[in-house]
């Protein structure tokens, strides 16, 4: 039996994420990643969503600041992926608010 222990987020990091997740197209931004696990570049978001690249960037610095994605530099590209453990956090502490 494995036992997976993931620890619960102090509840201004819960608020900060929370209010990440509040726009649309932050959300349309996340759901990119099912589709491409390794990792998404910034240019390709601004072919997906029918978003400005001001926009673009925008969001995803929102995201980077809340710790839901990881940007990393290649050569003068930018791609994100996905921090899971954060995201595995997240909802692991709204679970913890049920009854």
């Amino acid at each position: 039996m494995i036992v997976i222990i993931i620890a619960m987020m102090d509840n201004k990091k819960i608020e900060k994420i929370s209010k990440a997740l509040s726009d649309v197209s932050r959300i349309a931004i996340l759901q990119q990643f099912k589709k491409k696990h390794d990792g998404v570049y910034c240019a390709e978001f601004n072919d997906m969503l029918d978003l400005t690249q001001p926009s673009v960037s925008h969001h995803l610095k929102q995201l980077v600041d809340a710790d839901l994605l990881i940007p990393e530099k290649e050569g003068r590209n930018l791609k994100y992926s996905l921090n899971q453990k954060v995201l595995d956090e997240y909802i692991a502490s709204l679970n913890n608010l049920k009854v």
